[in-house]
């Protein structure tokens, strides 16, 4: 059987101002998942009335009595979690974008190889994308037709001769 978590009246006072001065739906969960307890209501009964697991709930409860109210109260992801900030990414893409203008083809492979030595470690497949996309970059397609196509007076004299050919 598990440990057995006893609240004070000052925990709860404590979790309730907490309450008062968040602003975080996720931290409000987990601050009422400790009220709920405080109130002496059951696992079972928290499971229900805030559609948590049972294991995150015990999870919770733990984190409190062992890291303390910061640990449920903070909001552990701040803004931007990039890897560079915009200013590195745009210096780190502007070098990409002269080879471009000089009419260099530039595979997508080498710009994340590239990347990832910058960055320290493998980043996802998509993630390249989204920097290039931020920095103003496109995904260029093919001509829709080939340059050395025949005209369309060619295309016509050709379909002509065809046709006559087969009336002789």
């Amino acid at each position: 059987m598990g440990k057995k978590y006893t609240f004070t009246d000052n925990d709860y006072t404590d979790i309730e101002n907490a309450r008062k001065h968040n602003r975080d739906k996720q931290t409000e969960k987990r601050l009422y998942v400790l009220i709920l307890r405080c109130q002496g209501k059951k696992l079972a009964d928290i499971v229900e009335i805030t559609g948590f697991v049972r294991s995150h709930i015990c999870d919770i409860i733990r984190k409190y009595f062992d890291e303390g109210l910061e640990a449920i109260a903070k909001k552990h992801y701040k803004g931007n979690r990039r890897n560079m900030s915009q200013e590195d990414e745009a210096a780190f893409v502007e070098a990409y974008r002269k080879q471009a203008e000089e009419g260099k083809v530039i595979e997508v492979k080498e710009i994340r190889d590239a990347y990832e030595k910058v960055v320290g470690h493998r980043i996802g497949k998509g993630q390249i994308y989204r920097v290039l996309r931020r920095q103003g970059w496109r995904k260029v397609m093919p001509r829709s037709k080939h340059p050395k196509k025949a005209s369309e007076e060619a295309i016509d004299a050709s379909k002509k001769l065809t046709i006559a050919s087969k009336q002789l």
